[in-house]
């Protein structure tokens, strides 16, 4: 059962894609710049102003909430529209929009699923942190700097549409582990262990012992491979592999403080998931 927030949301996010759909029925040719700067940013913008004030008058105690699944839907949305109007080196950033904004959405009704009680606008992972904003920032960047000085690395056939199974994988596993450990699950590293906090080996936890985050360390790359962005693939391989690296290990630590001796025998048993990281080893 859906708590009443993620109702909210669920019915914001539907209702802006098949709105936002619409635009469909009104096929265009963008044939100029000019053209395609106003169906690609001006009627978005007007719409979203719009929709903005409907939603304020419809969910006064719930706006925070559903002007963040209600933008969402807009961007998933417009990732169509681009994908099926925008000229051929732009067409696959539709594709990256879509799947961006399902991400950020999923991450927040998910958590509406398993842990209602501790659900707040913080769940969509909409400002993860600097560094996440800073690491898009810098994807984008690179996708305009190529699509206008070097179109044609952006139209390689076949190659996004891996990116985007990557992607697709990477958050089924990242779901999958986020269901499979239902209460235990947090987006933040916890250091005090909760009276009912268990730790989670079945399912896909007998497989790798962080599959949400090699679902995310996947799915981050996907990103940039749909784009076609040579150098971002590099970069968010790396900067992925140091983060989750880091992050593993922290975690670990607090794991083998809540569990002990059974994290270790879980450790022996299961990997990380996650190449070359092999998590905080204590040393005999």
């Amino acid at each position: 059962m859906v708590c009443q927030e993620g109702r909210i949301a669920i019915k914001c996010f539907v209702s802006t894609v098949l709105l936002f759909s619409t635009l469909f029925l009104f096929p265009i040719n963008i044939n100029t710049f000019i053209v395609y700067q106003y169906h690609i940013f001006i009627n978005p913008l007007l719409f979203y102003i719009a929709i903005n004030i409907i939603l304020r008058i419809f969910f006064c105690k719930g706006y925070q909430i559903a002007v963040r699944a209600g933008f969402l839907g807009q961007i998933f949305g417009l990732g169509f529209y681009v994908f099926q109007y925008a000229p051929a080196q732009v067409y696959i950033f539709g594709i990256y929009m879509a799947i961006m904004s399902f991400f950020h959405y999923s991450e927040y009704l998910t958590i509406a699923i398993i842990k209602p009680k501790e659900l707040t606008t913080k769940s969509f992972m909409l400002s993860h942190s600097p560094a996440y904003i800073g690491a898009a920032l810098t994807s984008w960047i690179e996708f305009g700097l190529e699509s206008y000085f070097f179109p044609d690395i952006k139209v390689l056939p076949y190659v996004p549409y891996i990116g985007l199974i990557i992607c697709i994988g990477g958050e089924i596993v990242r779901k999958l582990a986020m269901f499979t450990a239902a209460k235990n699950f947090d987006h933040l590293v916890q250091y005090t262990k909760a009276d009912d906090h268990i730790l989670v080996t079945h399912g896909i936890y007998s497989w790798c012992r962080h599959p949400s985050y090699v679902g995310w360390f996947y799915w981050s790359i996907g990103t940039q491979i749909i784009l076609l962005n040579p150098i971002c693939i590099i970069v968010y391989t790396i900067i992925s592999w140091m983060f989750f690296n880091e992050r593993i290990h922290c975690e670990e630590i607090t794991l083998l403080n809540f569990f002990g001796q059974q994290y270790l025998n879980y450790q022996e048993d299961v990997g990380t998931g996650l190449p070359f990281i092999k998590g905080y080893i204590v040393r005999p």
